[in-house]
């Protein structure tokens, strides 16, 4: 049988060699940490330069839906100048043979007294 101080030597090994292993797996795990840290920092260098890209598509889109409808709002407005512009001309015409027929009418019954 071991003596005590033998074994409290034997159990000393032990926790040393234990606390050795906890150190080693602490020194892993912020080994590991600075590694997701360098992962994640390149992640969000791509997804910046994703986004900066599609910031500049979208505002290209936008500029280009600005200028078609600025387009459209223009021809809208030709049109609708247009149809007042007929309105107008077809109500002077229709005002005129109103007043042509009631001069006629007038006349007419002028005529036969």
């Amino acid at each position: 049988m071991a003596t005590l101080e033998e074994r409290v030597a034997y159990l000393e090994g032990q926790v040393s060699e234990h606390t050795q292993t906890l150190i080693d797996i602490r020194d892993s795990i912020r080994q590991l940490e600075r590694r997701f840290d360098g992962r994640f920092d390149a992640l969000d260098r791509r997804i910046d330069g994703i986004e900066a890209k599609f910031d500049r598509r979208i505002d290209e889109l936008e500029a280009k839906f600005e200028r078609r409808s600025d387009g459209l709002e223009d021809r809208f407005e030709r049109r609708v100048e247009g149809l007042e512009d007929k309105m107008s001309r077809h109500f002077t015409w229709l005002v005129g043979i109103q007043v042509t027929t009631l001069v006629a009418i007038v006349g007419a019954l002028l005529a036969r007294s």
